[in-house]
């Protein structure tokens, strides 16, 4: 009876010994990177904004200032008026077309694609109606130091 009791453990003990080498081997062959110390953190991916994402940042809703697409090149409006939904991610947008820094239309037309995920603003530009007062009283103060 001891020898059948030594003969079962013995056995126990092998079965044992298998099941961790099949373990070990499964971890070998694992597709998970070797833990060295230098597992690189995976930042999120930035989530592209609407053109009323990107507006709602400038002062009164970006009116007076330039945005585009990403992939448009030399190719911008100026937005003239912007019609916000209640989430105020979503809208209508209207503005007037510059190409090459020019304005090329005269009329603001109905801006298309307002709700794609690739709007940007174009910090060169700056609003016109900020610029003109600030040109008008430089040219007046100039013009009455030379009449003193």
């Amino acid at each position: 009876m001891a020898s059948t009791l030594v003969n079962r453990t013995v056995t126990s003990n092998q079965n044992l010994s298998l099941s961790r080498l099949s373990l070990n081997l499964f971890r070998s062959f694992s597709t998970s990177a070797p833990s060295s110390g230098q597992n690189p953190v995976q930042k999120p991916k930035r989530r592209k904004k609407n053109l009323f994402e990107v507006a709602q940042f400038l002062p009164n809703w970006g009116i007076g200032y330039q945005m585009a697409k990403t992939h448009w090149s030399g190719v911008s409006y100026q937005i003239t008026k912007i019609n916000l939904y209640k989430d105020g991610r979503h809208g209508k947008a209207w503005g007037v077309v510059h190409k090459d820094g020019l304005q090329a239309a005269d009329a603001p037309k109905k801006i298309s694609g307002v709700h794609k995920r690739c709007w940007k603003y174009i910090p060169s530009s700056t609003k016109l109606t900020e610029t003109l007062p600030n040109l008008t009283k430089s040219t007046e103060s100039t013009a009455e130091s030379e009449i003193q």
